[in-house]
């Protein structure tokens, strides 16, 4: 793929390439980062001058790449992460998620004529055969994925099995270019629709309901070997309500609306009638009374779920979701650790790469106001377009316009940066940039929430768990 880089002088393009690195465990503590100069000189004007929609254009073809240009090469799905200083560390570790992820922002590039239709398809033919053969576990794949073999990497002790979650997250993909292709005249769209169709229904949600210690809820991991002695039940609020919509979806193997009152909605407890800076937070974030978690919560599971009027027996998830954004943007713009460069421009917490204090390598950390380490995520505040889109537009410019040497590199945004610290990992995570697109063009045109809210088996889920849409009409 070829992409028109518009970028402000030829050093610039050279200091994109020279990049750090990443490694499989969540303690990371490679030095290789770029050190920012202590008292970087402030310059008069803007580093560049993009219009809005320039920027918003760039920022799309620029996290195409890391789906495209860095796909692990034998499956065609997104690598983990990717190192731009040690392109073959980890080079075939697949994520599961953030290839659901990477699936919707390559119907993002097709769309805006990114990339070929044609090529496209023949690239996503590629990846859903694999998915057909690689290791499932009561149709749900694992966390990772050995994207030569198909065989199982571990992601942790225990965890060599299904996962649930993420394969929620690849199902919402799947659905979604189901539904972008099956009304083709072209054969082998069609029969490419018909393999996400397939991948779709073979996964046996009710299976995750049999945890004897969580009766009547979904549990998150199932292993051949250790079965679910992980024991990680999903209640909300997080990141899973897709599992539950999606489990309620399955035309083959679905679940009742007692599992999702009792596991998802807590039989009502989910509900919060707390607020914070004067903003109801609407839900009871997990691990996080008073407050709201990290920002991913309100992206990974509404990439494809629409919550604009979106409601069920106890929340409002458009309240939910834009309230959560704007909380995250006060927090940050009021600064109660005193974090140098948190301000209006300068915001979002979520889970990313993170400074290790020790090393001055990278950990990964999911910040939110209760773990707030003076370290910004980018993707939080882009992925919040739909929400607040004139305070992540804001953050765009800053990126774009003002420090683009700095905190754009050779896929679009670095994980994570500090100003407090000097500090940017000039690194990528699959589930960081594979939200970034899909909510840019969400807001733009509501582009992957129209196919998936009117995929017919989705809507059908979702009023069997009592969901009324405003804005899709049931």
């Amino acid at each position: 793929m070829n992409f028109k880089l518009i970028l402000n002088t030829i050093s610039t393009a050279a200091t994109l390439f020279l990049c750090g690195s990443c490694s499989n465990s969540d303690t990371l503590d490679s030095p290789n980062n770029i050190e920012i100069p202590s008292n970087p000189p402030i310059p008069d004007t803007p580093e560049n001058n993009f219009s809005d929609s320039q920027i918003i254009e760039m920022t799309q073809k620029d996290v195409l790449k890391y789906f495209w240009d860095y796909a692990q090469t034998n499956s065609k799905l997104a690598r983990e992460r990717y190192h731009t200083d040690n392109p073959g560390q980890d080079a075939n570790v697949v994520t599961t998620g953030g290839s659901g992820f990477g699936l919707m922002t390559i119907l993002v590039g097709i769309k805006n004529g990114y990339i070929s239709q044609t090529d496209a398809v023949s690239r996503l033919t590629i990846a859903l055969d694999f998915l057909k053969t690689a290791n499932r576990f009561h149709g749900a794949w694992p966390h990772w994925i050995n994207g030569t073999s198909g065989n199982v990497i571990p992601f942790g002790e225990k965890d060599n099995g299904g996962d649930l979650v993420e394969t929620a997250f690849l199902a919402q993909g799947l659905i979604c270019v189901r539904e972008y292709f099956k009304n083709s005249t072209n054969s082998t769209e069609l029969a490419l629709a018909q393999k996400a169709d397939e991948l779709w229904k073979g996964i046996e949600w009710n299976w995750y309901t049999k945890n004897p210690a969580a009766p009547n809820k979904l549990t998150w991991h199932w292993s051949p070997n250790y079965e679910w002695q992980l024991n990680h039940q999903l209640q909300g609020y997080d990141e899973t309500l897709i599992t539950y919509v999606l489990a309620a979806a399955s035309p083959t193997y679905s679940i009742s609306k007692s599992v999702y009152q009792n596991g998802w909605a807590r039989n009502g407890a989910i509900k919060s009638s707390s607020s914070q800076y004067g903003i109801p937070l609407v839900v009871n974030h997990n691990g996080a009374t008073g407050t709201v978690g990290p920002m991913f919560w309100a992206h990974y599971s509404f990439l494809g779920l629409d919550p604009r009027g979106l409601t069920d027996d106890y929340v409002n998830y458009g309240d939910a979701t834009t309230n959560h954004a704007k909380i995250m943007y006060e927090y940050c713009v009021r600064n109660p650790k005193s974090w140098q460069g948190y301000n209006s421009k300068s915001w979002g917490l979520t889970a990313s790469y993170s400074r290790n204090p020790s090393t001055g390598g990278d950990d990964y950390v999911a910040h939110q106001p209760n773990k707030d380490l003076g370290i910004i995520s980018p993707t939080a505040a882009i992925s919040d377009l739909p929400y607040t889109p004139t305070e992540s537009m804001n953050f765009l410019r800053f990126l774009y316009n003002e420090n683009y040497s700095k905190y754009i590199g050779v896929a679009g945004p670095y994980d994570a940066y500090s100003i407090q610290y000097n500090w940017v990992t000039p690194r990528y995570l699959a589930i960081d940039q594979g939200t970034i697109a899909p909510m840019i063009e969400n807001h733009k045109n509501q582009f992957l929430w129209n196919l998936f809210m009117n995929a017919p088996d989705v809507r059908q889920g979702l009023i069997k768990l009592g969901f009324h849409s405003s804005t899709h009409g049931f």
